[in-house]
């Protein structure tokens, strides 16, 4: 049997698809997989902020498109690249075991602390941005977009006394480099960050059959939460907010939080609840944080 994997072109999309594809060869040995790269909008502008040109559904529109004409049987995507609103004849079928959700510091400078006055620090993402803020009310927060490949190099010509990545990708390319993990304390990560989504045709259960060998129901269950949480506020990236559910003794744990682009005003909160109700409790956590002021920051944004 033959079938057709989407994936965008980036090292770090094409590393995250071939350990899908390792991981159901296990299961399937005879298995036929090719690979179809389709280039998205995301990946053609790179000189403009995500939250400048769309937002992070940019990442996933044509290859969606691709799996409704039927040009592929399903697609890997990041699930922190997924909207919280998917085509209704798709779904997010599969969601394997999570990589690190959270975030590194790389710099020669071991913590925010160290840094000298007005340093610059590179990241495009309004998340990273108002927490950096909260931790330090002078940096100079600079764009810095391009894969994981080109964060590093332009960090390394001297372009910025730090840089802000996602630790998953970085295991996923298997690339050494010195870091500091952000606690959650420090940063709360993005909506699904070091999750994998595997997305198909919802009336197509075969190849469901096939792909559900893959499946956590732990790391769904703790994404299923961060998802609620992001539908309820409707952001992307448009809007400064993170969420992090864990799941610990069999209860779920999620911290949230929404906040501006200067990091003045910030609010953050901490639920736990049963694991069998992760949209509940995401969506709890989301409406009292538009109670406490989120909503006024939403209005805010979508207005400029």
């Amino acid at each position: 049997m033959q079938i057709r994997v989407g994936t965008r072109g980036s090292k770090l999309a094409l590393a995250q698809t071939d350990w899908v594809i390792n991981q159901l060869k296990k299961y399937f040995p005879h298995l036929q997989i090719e690979k179809v790269v389709i280039k998205t909008t995301g990946d053609k502008i790179l000189d403009s902020p995500l939250s400048k040109i769309g937002g992070k559904g940019l990442f996933v529109k044509e290859i969606e498109e691709a799996l409704l004409r039927g040009e592929i049987d399903f697609a890997v995507h990041s699930m922190k690249d997924v909207p919280s609103q998917i085509p209704p004849e798709l779904e997010i079928a599969v969601i394997p075991q999570r990589e690190s959700p959270f975030d590194v510091w790389i710099s020669a400078f071991p913590h925010l602390a160290y840094l000298p006055p007005w340093a610059k620090v590179g990241t495009s993402s309004l998340r990273r941005a108002c927490q950096l803020k909260r931790l330090r009310k002078d940096l100079q927060i600079e764009t810095l977009r391009g894969n994981v490949d080109t964060r590093l190099r332009k960090y390394s010509e001297g372009n910025f006394d730090g840089i802000i990545l996602a630790e998953a990708g970085l295991k996923r390319l298997g690339l050494e480099v010195s870091f500091r993990r952000f606690s959650v304390e420090e940063m709360i990560p993005a909506v699904g960050q070091g999750a994998l989504g595997i997305e198909t045709r919802r009336e197509d259960r075969k190849i469901f059959e096939i792909l559900k060998v893959l499946h956590s129901a732990e790391t769904a269950c703790e994404v299923t939460a961060e998802r609620a949480f992001l539908r309820i506020l409707e952001g992307g990236c448009q809007v400064p907010l993170g969420a992090l559910a864990q799941l610990k003794n069999g209860r779920l744990v999620i911290t949230g939080f929404i906040g501006d682009l200067s990091g003045e005003r910030f609010y953050r909160e901490t639920l736990e609840g049963p694991k069998e109700e992760a949209s509940k409790l995401g969506e709890t956590l989301a409406k009292i944080l538009l109670k406490r002021g989120g909503k006024e920051i939403l209005e805010e944004l979508y207005k400029t």
